[in-house]
Order: structure tokens, then sequence, then C-alpha cells
């Protein structure tokens, strides 16, 4: 049993010299502004004109050509108005470091960075090459010059009223810089068979951190070599009512594509995004420019003239290219051909290409497991300075073990225990289903549930209806004997004559309706090439298909009035055109406009690309169970804290949904979101689960919660110009100078907007708590943009501020916890503390700082950890290795690199409101709150008795964000849609698995990086 857990977490020491670090500065030439906005606007109308020159393809390549310089972003006024920001230097630098960039140098930079500010062909404009060698001899006779700023504390920080660290802007990429530099400097890590030496990577001005990757490693795996790398990360947080802020060590495998596709023989690379380059040559980019040992960025982009790949020319790349001497850049072919010719020692610059799924299958497994993290993070504590040392361990909070709910079910041995389990759990699920869909006006009379299975195959529909069957408990066929039912017979039901099968059981009838899914209402969607614009065919064919379905289903009987479910079948994604023709979002929209919640089962496959993960039994199965969760079917985990919380205690959950422009349905869409789940007096966990109506100011049932979001996810026409133009986030290469549709301005202002319209959601929704105990339960990365009372920098205790107006206590019914989680390497890489000469492992629990004695009050501690158990399909070794390479018992050199790591992430849970013994409103009588108490019962809910392994989050949460999948952004419809009108395509789902506790996943873009 680990007793402690230990982070890899750094803060100054308390009555300690400061940490710092002396620099010289280079501020934004502001004198530059009106010539550079006169170039970078020439031709561009009034909508799209820049107000702020866009500087981060200059930064991006500053930091390639001078690999000592930090770049910042240079300062903007605050969201929703305010005094800017106080002045801030463009580039800084270390003391000791010779000037980066003579003027010389810096002066063909520039010329090559104005060449990319006009609109595309601009350069064959007379006009506009006047403007340009008119702006370059400007900016070229007035160059800024380096200052020297004197010493910088590098962790200092002023504190907040809340108590929590404040630091500066810059500190956030000075001091993790400063680290990777002293690392840098240690001897080379010593593992058995090799070492490892780190080199530095570029990192961007919005980046925040610092990177540090080790050399390619090698190791032959099923007669192939395969490459890795040794990533660590460095980044500087802030923790709630923490004065002193923090830095974090996060470890990684990078792993190197090296064998291209059999059939193509290259590397597959996404058809329209831009694949990020690294380049590190043996000789500097440009005469005078510094000799660098650090990683240099590019990208490679399909060009849609000639149909090939190619270096991009509008961005650090492009502009590297054009200065640089021949030589530096591969020839594309050759990396995407022979990507392993370029990994490795050799001459001029070496290369890897990032490996993503994309690309099939990679042998090094992915991770590190925490012996190993252990043993890397004690290494890199050498280069600590004096006065920064690691926080205190955390010990066990409350509860025993892992800190499980009173309802957690112990594992059954054997199959009696196993068969008697099933049986109990599909009984549960009975009666919660009869509770959750009872009629108050049929008092006496059977519940009668129906559902339905939309089918394709036979292999699937016959697998389906067993697990319908095994989900609830039920005995026989429904039916299906006594009515002598044939293959012909579920081949010809149609709408209206559906096969219907049937079972009863006490107060329960539920009845399958079996229908195949003809007409091509599963197929693809089909692009209309007579429509303009992808986005509009997108439209028209969603549009054109959900509607088709909804006529479909309403001649069957589904009434829009009473929810219900129905199980799809569809072919897997990748039998689509990737954003284009998959048909899923449009199945989801036509089922919930005929009051059909739905739940997705992928048709079996050979195709080895095509990974059905699970038997089809085992995926039937949890497709039923999934499907009866969005009914509301579900089990509370319930609190072992007794007395220590308030009676009756319910928990509410606020999500913040953002669909962008890319999304399923191309439109964009930001929506707060609410679930509430309160414990029925039934007991054995049952609970209702409700969805917040803001329109109606009321809390509806959860089905018809998830129904509604489609009508509240809709987008008036009028407002489509504005949404689209001003609601997009700025992205990555959004200051591309060929089409610039969204300026920061314009976003910020439309943020305001949505955050004036989520603290309005919210005192609406806090507002109808007032009459039960509540814990409000938020998450700090979803929605503190939108509600930005979340924030390390903003929240103080026991208060809470929704709008403009001043915080005031929290309501005597609520309280407030707030989970954080991994995201952005917030919360820190962690292990279990083991006895000396044994492993250290990832134990289950529930974590607090150690109180000492007479010195601190439990209700002053407010941050305490949750981690869970693996599942049971990563029973790995903790001590594994990714990087010895060790003789066996037989005498062969073997490897442990291939097999994957899996590691818990540790959950910060933040108590922000709540009413200690200080409270002056609390009565004498009342008992105060144990703020362990309450982050104890959270903790609890990240462990439902009803999933296979721990949900990421609390169960709330967890539900709230669920609702993103019926989150499907529409025009709203003033006529009828011709129906004859052809089909147009959808896009994959971004949704995770639930039964895997996933509320969102995101598939990140392929990379390149050369050496």
């Amino acid at each position: 049993m680990y007793r402690e857990i230990r982070r890899a977490v750094y803060q100054q020491a308390e009555h300690t010299a400061p940490w710092t670090a002396e620099f010289h500065a280079l501020p934004f030439p502001e004198h530059w502004q009106d010539s550079l906005l006169e170039l970078v606007n020439h031709r561009r109308s009034e909508e799209d004109r820049y107000k702020t020159v866009p500087t981060r393809r200059l930064d991006a390549v500053l930091q390639t050509l001078a690999p000592d310089v930090i770049v910042r972003p240079r300062p903007r006024p605050p969201v929703g108005g305010g005094p800017a920001p106080a002045e801030d230097h463009w580039m800084y630098v270390p003391a000791d470091v010779p000037p980066p960039l003579p003027d010389q140098t810096l002066g063909r930079l520039l010329d090559a960075w104005l060449r990319t500010l006009g609109p595309k062909g601009a350069v064959a404009d007379p006009a506009f090459r006047s403007l340009l060698l008119a702006c370059s001899a400007r900016l070229k006779g007035d160059l800024p010059s380096w200052v020297p700023v004197g010493a910088v504390d590098l962790l200092g920080a002023q504190v907040t009223e809340g108590g929590t660290a404040a630091p500066e802007a810059r500190q956030f990429q000075l001091a993790t810089d400063a680290l990777a530099r002293r690392i840098l400097t240690l001897e080379p890590y010593p593992f058995e068979g090799g070492e490892l030496r780190f080199r530095a990577l570029p990192r961007g001005p919005r980046d925040q951190g610092a990177e540090l990757m080790s050399q390619p490693l090698c190791r032959t795996i099923k007669r192939k070599d395969w490459w890795f790398s040794i990533v660590l990360n460095i980044s500087l947080h802030t923790t709630p009512f923490d004065p002193r802020p923090r830095l974090h060590l996060h470890w990684g495998v990078r792993r190197w594509a090296t064998h291209p596709g059999s059939g193509t023989k290259r590397l597959a690379l996404p058809y329209r995004e831009s694949t990020t380059v690294y380049l590190r040559p043996k000789i500097p980019w440009l005469p005078g420019a510094p000799a660098t040992e650090r990683y240099a960025l590019a990208g490679l982009r399909w060009d849609r003239a000639t149909g090939l790949i190619g270096w991009a020319n509008n961005d650090p790349a492009g502009i590297l290219h054009t200065l640089s001497i021949t030589g530096h850049f591969p020839v594309p072919d050759q990396l995407l051909s022979e990507p392993a010719a370029w990994i490795g020692s050799g001459p001029g610059v070496r290369a890897a290409v990032v490996h993503s799924t994309r690309m099939g299958g990679h042998e090094v497994g992915p991770g590190l497991m925490p012996n190993q993290r252990a043993q890397l993070t004690e290494w890199a504590e050498q280069a600590l300075p004096e006065g920064v040392t690691r926080v205190p361990d955390l010990v066990r909070g409350r509860g025993r073990g892992i800190g499980a709910p009173l309802n957690r079910r112990p594992k059954p041995r054997g199959d009696a225990e196993k068969k008697a389990e099933e049986m109990r759990a599909a009984a549960a699920r009975r009666t919660a289903l009869s509770l959750i869909t009872r009629m108050p006006d049929r008092a006496g009379e059977p519940t009668v549930v129906e559902a339905r299975l939309l089918w394709q195959t036979a292999e699937v529909r016959r697998q389906a209806v067993m697990a319908f069957a095994a989900a609830l408990g039920l005995e026989g066929d429904g039916g299906a004997s006594d009515q002598a039912l044939t293959e012909a017979d579920f081949d010809e039901a149609r709408p209206g004559t559906p096969v219907a099968l049937e079972w009863r059981t006490a107060g329960l009838v539920l009845r399958l309706r079996c229908l195949p899914l003809t007409g091509g209402l599963g197929d693809r969607l089909n692009l209309d090439p007579a429509v303009r614009g992808k986005g509009a065919r997108i439209a028209a064919g969603v549009t054109t298909r959900r509607r088709l379905l909804r006529d479909w289903l309403v001649q069957d009987g589904a009434d829009p009035t009473h929810p219900g479910l129905t199980l799809v079948e569809i072919a897997h994604r990748s039998t689509f055109r990737p954003g284009e023709t998959d048909p899923k979002f449009a199945i989801r929209l036509g089922c919930a406009d005929a009051g059909l919640l739905t739940q997705f089962i992928v048709t079996p496959s050979s195709d080895r690309k095509i990974d059905n993960v699970g038997s089809l039994e085992h995926r039937a199965f949890n497709a039923w169970l999934d499907g009866l969760r969005q009914l509301g079917v579900r089990v509370l985990p319930e609190h072992t804290l007794g007395g220590d919380l308030p009676e009756g205690l319910q928990y509410a959950a606020l999500w913040m949904v953002k669909r962008r422009k890319d999304g399923p349905t191309r439109l964009p869409k930001h929506l707060p979101v609410a679930v509430l789940v309160t414990p029925l007096p039934q007991g054995e966990g049952l609970a209702a689960i409700q969805g917040w109506d803001d329109d109606a100011g009321t809390w509806i049932t959860y089905p018809d919660f998830l129904l509604g979001l489609v009508k509240k996810a809709e987008i008036e026409p009028e407002a489509y110009e504005e949404v689209t133009t001003a609601e997009i986030p700025v992205q990555r290469g959004g200051e591309s100078a060929e089409a610039p549709r969204v300026t920061p301005t314009m976003w910020r202002s439309n943020l305001a907007e949505q955050r004036q319209a989520t603290a309005r959601f919210l005192q609406r929704m806090l507002h109808s708590l007032r009459d039960r105990p509540t814990v409000l339960i938020t998450h700090a990365q979803n929605s503190r943009l939108h509600w930005p009372w979340l924030q390390d920098g903003q929240t103080m205790r026991d208060l809470v501020k929704t709008g403009h107006a001043p915080a005031g206590s929290i309501d005597d019914m609520l309280r407030h916890v707030r989970v954080r989680g991994r995201a952005g390497r917030e919360t820190a890489q962690w292990w279990g503390l083991a006895e000396p000469g044994k492993a250290h492992g990832q134990p289950a629990g529930f974590w607090a700082q150690a109180v000492d004695a007479g010195t601190r009050r439990p209700s002053e501690d407010r941050v305490f950890y949750s981690t869970t158990e693996r599942p049971g399909t990563f029973a790995l070794s903790p001590a594994l290795d990714r990087l010895a390479s060790r003789i066996n018992a037989a005498g062969k050199l073997t490897s442990q690199a291939g097999t994957g790591a899996w590691n818990p992430s540790l959950v910060e849970l933040a108590v922000l409101g709540c009413h200690t013994e200080s409270d002056p409103r609390r009565e004498m009588s009342e008992r105060p709150d144990e703020p362990e108490a309450l982050a104890l019962a959270v903790h609890q809910l990240r462990q439902a008795p009803d999933y296979p392994a721990p949900l990421s989050l609390p169960l709330p949460l967890h539900l709230a964000g669920l609702a993103q999948a019926y989150v499907l952004p529409m025009l709203a419809e003033a006529e009828p849609v011709d129906t004859t009108e052809e089909e147009a395509p959808g896009d994959p789902d971004p949704d995770g698995a639930e039964a895997a506790g996933l509320s969102v996943a995101f598939e990140a873009p392929n990379q390149l990086s050369l050496f």
C-alpha cells in the first residue's frame, strides 16, 4: 500500500533568496505600426483590415535564426475592455549571450517577412511593390536596439486578493526557458546500454513553456527498426490560494515514423492541413547569424495547383526557404518515401516525421511508466537553482484505500458470482427505466418502454437483439419463436410494420422495433457540385438527410413529445470521406427531430485498418448500456461521509459546449449547459438526471434536455454572417495574409458577448438551486474562458461572481468544487513512493496536503487530488523500462520498448466555495462544512458503479460533457426543405467512447520534426 505520492512540481522555498536572471530586451518598435498596417491592408476590404500587425510568422522565424531569443506576444487589450496590460518587451535574451541578430541579418529577415504580408499575388502588383520598398527602407533605417532590463525574479509573484500567485506574463517563458538551459548543462542521462542527450525545441510566443527532446533511439521490434525520442516539457502554473507559482516537469515519448505505406510507398499526410516541420542544419541559416543546436519550425502542405506536397511558402518555412542557402531543406518526396534515411546521425540536415495513427501502427509503445519517470525526474532535479525545491509529497486523505463510494460492487469471483452480479445489475436497470419512464396518469398500469434497432446487416441485428435482452436481464427471444419469424420478415419490415419483439417483466413491458435502414438513409452523403461552397453543400446535404430520416421514423410512430432510444448500425468512419460524406450527424439530427436519442454501432469489417475493438457481442452490449444511460438510467456513487455532508445533497455540473466552424455541421456555437443529479429515495444509487432549460427557467429530464439542445443550437439565418466572421476564435494560421476572415479585435468583442450570455445563464441556473443543498461542479480548462471567476487569478474563497457585479457570498445551500485535469499539463506527473529497492507505482486514492499539527486548520486546506485505478486492460508493471535493452534468459538482446504505458491522471479538486466555521452567516447550531469531505465526495463521483472503468471526470460533469453530441449547429429553417435535393456531407464524430469515461476526444494533426 502506497501511503504517499510525489509530484514533479517545484517552487521557491519560503524565506530563501529569489531565483533571478539578467536579460537584454528588445521593445517592439511601435513606430513601425503605421507603415506596416499600410502594407498589410493593401487591397483589403474594410471588414478584413487588420487593426494590429500580424507578427506570428516573424516571431517563429526569429526563434529559428536566433535560438537564444525568447519572443513574447505583443500586449493586447483585455477581453471586455479595461486598461491595457503593463508594457512588456518583444524579445528577451540572457545577458551573457552575444547579440543574436546583427543589423544586416535582421534587415534581410525583415525583407523576407514583409513579402508575406500582402494578399495572395500582391508581389506582382506594382503598387504593392512600391509600398514594400518604402516600408523596407523605413524599417531598416530605424532598427530597434537591445536594452538591459536587469535582474528578473523568475519565480516571484504578486498575490491576488484571493491569496493566489499572479506571475507576470513574461515569467511563463523566462522561468521555464532558464530551467531548460540549466538542464542542458547536465551530463547526459545514463541508462543501461546508452545515454540521453537533450536539445531544445523552438517554442512560440503562445506556447508558454520550454521543451527538450533527446536524440532518436532505435529499437528492433518484429524484425524492423523503430525510432523514438524522450521529451521533457517544462511549464509554469499556479494553484488556487497558493501564493507561489510552480514549475512542472512532464516526460513523454515521441515516436518517429520510419516505414512508408505498403501501397503508396509514402507516409500518409493530411490533405488539407499543414504538417509541422522542425529543422536543424549543421551550419547557420544566414551569414552573421549564430550557430544553433535548437530545432527550426517549418511546414509541408499540399499544393492545390500541382497536387504535390511542398514547403509552404507563406509561413516560416517559406521565409527560411527564401533566406537560406541551397541544401537546407530536404526534398519532400525523399523525406516521405525514405523517412528512415533522415533519422539519426549523418551529414547535413537530419529529419524525422512524428508518427500519427493515420500512418498505421507503431511498434514502440507510448508513454513512460512511473518508475522510469521518477528516475528521469531525479536526474533533472540536479539542475534546480538554489532555493527552488520540490513541493511536499501528498498523503492519503479521508477514506480508506482508493476512497471508494458506499455502493461500489466487489469484483465477482467465479462464474456463479459473475452471473448473479449481471442479473442484479440488469434488474437495477429495469427498476431505473421504470421510474424514469412511468406516466403519472397511468398509475397501476405496466410501464411500456419502446426502443428501435435500425440495422444494416443480419449479423449486427441478431447480436443487438440478444444484447438488448442481456442488458435488461430479459428471458426468451421476445416472441420471435412464437411468431415464427424468418429472415425475410426482418428484411421486409418497413416503417409502421416493423418486426416488434416484446418482453414482459413485473410492472414493465419492453418492446424492440427492428427496422432495416433502407432507402440509403445510412449510406454516405453525396456532394452536390451545383451547390456553391463546401459549407453550403454540407448544410444542404445534412438538412436533406435529416428531414428524410425524421419523416421515415414518424411513419413508424416515433413521437417527438415522448423521448425514445434507437440503436443505429453505421459503417466505420474510415469508409467515408473525412469531413465530407459521413452521415452520422445527419442521422443524429433526424432521430432527434423524431424524439429519439441515438447510439451507434459499427458494422463489422475484415479490413485490417478498421479496428473494431472487442467482439461484436461486447460492442452491442455496451452500445445498449450507453443508450440506456442517455435515457437517464444511471447509478450515482453514494458518498461515505454520512452526517459530514448535508442531508439530501445533490450535484449540479456546468459545461461549456464549443463547436467551431470546422465542426460536424460547419457552423460555430458556444452554449453553456448544466446537469443536475439528485439521489432518489429508493436508494441503491438511483438518481434523477435533469438538464437546465434556460428558456423555460426550469430543470427537465435528461432525455428531453439532450433532444432540446438540437433546437437551442440552431442559428438564425440573418445572424449567420455575423457568427462566421466574429464567433470563431483565431486559430493557428489565422493570420494568413491570403484570407483574414477573423481579426483578434472581432474575436475579443464576441467573447465579451459570450461571457455576458454565460453570466445570465449562471445567474438563472444558480438561483434555481436555492431550495436544496447542492454541490456545483465546474471544470477549469473547459469553462474559465467564459466564466473568468474560475481562473486562479480571480477566484476567492467562499465567494462567487457571475458577471460585472462585485463578488458576493455563496448561497447558503450552495457549495462549489472546481475540477482541473492534466490538459495543458496543469496537473503534475506523479508516482506512488515505494519502499527502498522497489519500483514506484500508481496507487488509486484521495490525496491531501500533509497537515502540521497546530499550525493549520483543516478548513484552510482547499485543494485536494484524486487518482483512480487502472482499467483491467492496462495491467502493466510500474517498472517497465522504455530505454534499456537487456540480455534475456535465452541470451538474446531484448527490449520493453514495444509495451505501451498508461498512467492515471492526477485530478485537482479545489473547494472554491463552502460554509466553514468562519462563515459569519452560519448559525451556531449548524454544522460547518469540511472542505475535505466535499472533495472526497467529488472524488467518489468518478467511480460510477455502472461503468466498467473509473471516469476521467465526476459523473455529473461527465454527463454535462456528453451533451456536446447533441449540440450540432444548423441554420433555423423558415420554410420546409425540398426533400428532392441531393445529399451532402457530414463529419466524423469527435466524441469519445462513453464507456471509457471520455467526454470529448481530439485528434492532433500530423507533425514532422526535422533534426
